[in-house]
């Protein structure tokens, strides 16, 4: 046992960074421990482990006595003198045992107890390391897959990417280096404690002050971000120096700056926007190059009324609503778009005209038909790709994201059964 010991000592302290005469008290009182609950119970026991060889010794503590009557725990005075000069009664001698007699169950359960040690050890070494990277961006190597989860390597301690936090389309295999940032340090579960994150809006936020010096300086601030991990991602960017150009220092001497950030991120899409603190101006900014026209302003519901012309509708919305979405969560307003018409029809008339469509749908309220307007669904074909999770960030709840879309299926089925 002496062998394993050592060559657990040395790997522990040259891989995990454990102290060896931590590790060495630790097996110790386990050994101690263990063995009182085994073979030797009732026994007061000493361990010592060599550092050097990894050698184990081992005494039994004896009261020295007249009379013996456990000998597990007392020695006659006179055999006392075996192991110390003039014994008197009530002193207590150390008596060497064979180490081997400690008992394999006692060994079994040292070895766990062992293992629990190191990993309450390497989960504080782990938070000592890194309690202070919590929101930055860390580099590892994956090393395996679990449960649909990639578990990466991080300097001598591993991390856990959970498939929550991946950007769909992202395909990483073992041995492949990744970027991530690092969202949590979570120190009460048994498995990884760190806890990465490609998907979180901070990721790419941190890999803007990474490349953009003038974002890290402070002289370019972000005022807002919005994403749709793996599709797009939009910022809007101020400068604190008038000589300074935010949206050209974000992209860079002929795009090097934002095209290193889109290679990070497996080709998404980055709209870098100027911001005006004018909300039609800002407006205008985020959905160029489309013109929105006839722009009403709601302070009281934060939303904002605007129509733009037929041809622009498919660029302004996006798929799925998704470039309609960012926009939205990028000014913080709710955004009411319409199609530009002619003939003297107001804004409020096409509203309802298109409510009136979705009507067609049995099982979609006036007020859900509104809200679904709102977002640029204005008709049953535009529901085409949309799932419950693009309705719920739009705004609405689970329970009425999934009725809307059972009713739509229903509508579908219906329009397309064969007429009897």
């Amino acid at each position: 046992m002496s062998t394993e010991i050592l060559t657990a000592l040395e790997y522990m302290e040259k891989e995990k960074g454990i102290d060896r005469e931590e590790m060495i008290a630790t097996i110790s009182s386990a050994l101690v421990t263990a063995a009182q609950k085994s073979i030797n119970a009732g026994q007061e026991l000493r361990v010592e482990i060599n550092p050097k060889s990894g050698a184990i010794s081992a005494w039994v503590l004896l009261e020295v006595v007249d009379s013996v009557s456990d000998s597990k725990r007392q020695i006659h005075v006179e055999k006392a003198g075996d192991y110390i000069d003039n014994p008197r009664l009530g002193q207590f001698v150390e008596k060497e045992i064979d180490p081997g007699a400690l008992g394999r169950i006692a060994a079994q359960t040292a070895k766990q107890s062992i293992m629990q040690r190191i990993r309450l050890h390497e989960k504080e070494r782990i938070h000592e390391d890194y309690k202070d990277q919590v929101g930055q961006v860390v580099s590892g190597i994956v090393r395996r897959r679990e449960k649909g989860d990639l578990v990466v390597e991080v300097g001598k301690a591993e991390a856990i990417l959970p498939n929550r936090e991946r950007v769909p389309g992202e395909d990483y295999s073992p041995g492949e280096p990744i970027r991530c940032l690092l969202l949590d340090l979570d120190i009460a579960n048994r498995g990884p404690e760190l806890v990465l994150s490609r998907s979180n809006l901070r990721f790419v936020h941190r890999l803007f002050e990474t490349e953009v010096t003038e974002i890290k300086d402070g002289t370019v601030v972000i005022e807002n971000m919005a994403r749709e991990p793996g599709y797009r991602t939009k910022i809007a960017v101020t400068s604190r120096d008038s000589k300074v150009d935010p949206v050209g220092a974000c992209v860079g001497a002929r795009g090097a700056r934002v095209k290193s950030i889109v290679r990070e991120l497996g080709g998404e899409k980055i709209d870098i926007i100027r911001y005006y603190p004018d909300t039609i101006k800002f407006l205008e900014e985020a959905l160029k190059p489309v013109v929105p026209k006839n722009v009403t302003v709601d302070e009281k519901d934060k939303r904002i009324h605007f129509e733009i012309a037929e041809d622009d509708m498919s660029l302004a919305i996006g798929r799925r609503g998704q470039n309609a979405k960012l926009t939205s969560k990028l000014m913080g307003w709710r955004l009411n778009i319409a199609k530009e018409e002619t003939g003297g029809v107001g804004f409020e008339q096409r509203m309802a005209r298109a409510v009136e469509g979705l009507h067609q749908i049995q099982g979609i309220t006036s007020e859900l038909a509104e809200q679904l307007v709102s977002i640029g669904i204005n008709s049953p074909d535009a529901f085409e790709g949309v799932t419950a999770g693009d309705l719920v960030d739009a705004g609405f709840s689970q329970e009425d994201a999934d009725s809307i879309l059972a009713a739509y299926n229903d509508f579908q089925s219906s329009r397309s059964a064969p007429s009897s």
